[in-house]
């Protein structure tokens, strides 16, 4: 329930605040001054876009707030699964700001419109003329149907079953689109895998192999340098190892006279193993190195083809060879297992598939079943609300599931005797739709599922029996919810809890539309004037008091 509404600097308005009452809250006022104005900052807070050109001062931001009493709505579902805060008494505010930025909060946090959108239809039905034209499309009948079936349940099953039958179709359908392609490179995506694969290849192995091929290179240089430096640490008439021997037994004298000497001693000790198993190393190494011409044109080989493979794939190393490979075996394996992925996808689909047309319809079964009850009430409102020859069928047929199950729902509507009912769209007028959507609104009112409803003159082109019969309705709907009604039916005015009056305030440099809440005396003389004109006279003003005393 709405329980206040503020907007600030909207088109005429430069700021009003409202209290709707919970049950019927009438507004009337002067043509143009701005009684649907309401209506469009209303739209802004159920996610409707936004136009700059709305501002009352293109210089100052617009404000729209509204502030919801949540309670009996079950609604924390939803604030759970958008991660909103949920508050029972929740405030929706809108703001446009003049460079034509427009941003949405729920309870203070940022949201985007489709979640306005969302939380929006949940808590408000706005009626207008526009609007009314709805009722011509096949899917908003069809939500009549549901609305009136209360299925909301089995609904929820159906397009949780119905997104997994769509999700594994479009993994089916995209590994069948691939595979053409896979198919395609298969050859060429082998032929590279299979040459990497026989390339042996080792993350580390260029720079080892680069590195044994300049030894070989350089073999003999390389064995004649070692065999000299081997020679000069161990050549048994002077080397320097023997001659480091000698220096360390010169000390064994003199190390008991100082911890100086001694060190020295160690040190010289150290030396002398480090060098002994440097030279043991180099004869090691000396003794390894041979001209091999073989090896040299094998490493030379081994070489060209790492190069040939690096510059083909675009590389500068293994490592980065052996990751395209292995993304190669996938592709490659993918191919090879593509019969069998696609066929177990498929098995996917059809299951799904399978699920969701059992739940779609048991759905469609009781759709089905309630279209005789709904189209007798209906046609019964109708009579009441002036259109005795009224006759209205709902045709059913069966369709492939879509997101809203199988089944195409059409009303097909008469207001005239003798004339075979056709599409909505072919034969209702104006008043006619607006009474046939009220007719509607009034049996669902009786349902509990609606929101706040709102209605911007749904009595155009109505009067006399019609019109007092229409107040009854919209009163016996106030009962179960919150119904907010722009009329100019002094018969639908007398019928509301509390009365708003809208007009224009011309005191300042320009003009600006306010709202009040008028006052019993206020509201008689609002509704004489509507039966008597600007100037009633005492009968009028006598009826207004009968009216008012009488209904309410």
């Amino acid at each position: 329930m709405l329980t206040h509404l503020l907007i600030k600097n909207y088109a005429l308005i430069k700021h009003l605040e409202i209290n709707p009452d919970p049950g019927l809250s009438i507004i009337t006022g002067e043509t143009g001054a701005g009684k649907s104005i309401m209506l469009g900052a209303l739209g802004l807070l159920m996610g409707n876009r936004a136009d700059v050109k709305a501002l009352f001062d293109e210089e100052e931001k617009c404000v729209i707030e509204g502030t919801f009493d949540l309670g009996g709505l079950d609604l924390k579902p939803f604030f759970e699964a958008e991660e909103l805060d949920y508050e029972p008494v929740s405030l929706i505010r809108r703001e446009i700001s003049p460079a034509g930025k427009s941003r949405a909060f729920i309870n203070d946090t940022p949201v985007n419109l489709e979640t306005l959108k969302s939380l929006g239809s949940l808590l408000m039905d706005i009626h207008s003329q526009h609007d009314t034209m709805m009722l011509g499309s096949n899917a908003y009948q069809l939500q009549i149907i549901d609305f009136y079936l209360q299925n909301q349940q089995q609904l929820s099953g159906y397009k949780e079953s119905y997104s997994k039958f769509k999700k594994a179709e479009k993994a089916y359908n995209q590994l069948l689109e691939e595979s053409g392609l896979l198919k395609k490179e298969f050859d060429y995506n082998s032929f590279l895998y299979e040459e990497l694969v026989s390339a042996n290849l080792v993350a580390d192995e260029q720079e080892l192999l680069e590195e044994e091929l300049t030894i070989l290179e350089h073999a003999e240089e390389v064995k004649q340098k070692l065999k000299l430096t081997y020679d000069y640490l161990n050549n048994p008439d002077l080397s320097i190892i023997s001659m480091l021997k000698d220096s360390s037994v010169a000390l064994n004298p003199i190390v008991q006279y100082a911890d100086s000497y001694r060190v020295l001693k160690e040190r010289l000790q150290n030396s002398l193993i480090e060098l002994q198993d440097v030279s043991e190393e180099i004869e090691k190494m000396e003794g390894k190195i041979e001209v091999n011409d073989e090896q040299v044109i094998f490493l030379k080989d081994r070489l060209n083809l790492l190069f040939r493979l690096h510059q083909k794939h675009a590389v500068r190393s293994n490592a980065e060879l052996i990751g395209i490979r292995e993304e190669l075996k996938i592709k490659v394996e993918n191919v090879l297992n593509l019969s069998e992925k696609l066929s177990g996808l498929e098995k996917q689909k059809a299951e799904a598939y399978e699920q969701t047309l059992d739940i779609a319809r048991k759905i469609s079964e009781g759709r089905k079943a309630v279209l005789p009850q709904l189209e007798k009430e209906i046609v019964s409102l109708l009579v009441d609300l002036g259109i005795p020859d009224a006759a209205l069928k709902i045709s059913h047929s069966i369709k492939e599931p879509g997101a809203e199950g199988i089944d195409e729902i059409k009303f097909e509507f008469s207001a005239n005797k003798g004339v075979a009912p056709k599409s909505l769209k072919e034969v209702a007028s104006g008043g006619e739709f607006s009474r046939l959507m009220l007719a509607i609104k009034y049996i669902l009112a009786g349902k509990r599922v609606l929101p706040t409803l709102i209605f911007d003159e749904i009595d155009t082109g109505i009067s006399g029996q019609v019109s007092i019969k229409v107040g009854k309705m919209m009163k016996d709907m106030a009962k179960n919810l919150q119904v907010l009604a722009i009329t100019h039916l002094h018969q639908i005015a007398g019928r509301g809890d509390s009365h708003f009056y809208v007009y224009k305030d011309n005191s300042e440099v320009r003009t600006v539309s306010k709202m009040k809440k008028l006052n019993d005396n206020e509201r008689i003389l609002e509704i004489a004037k509507m039966i008597g004109g600007e100037s009633p006279s005492d009968s009028a003003i006598q009826s207004a008091i009968e009216m008012l005393g009488i209904i309410n």
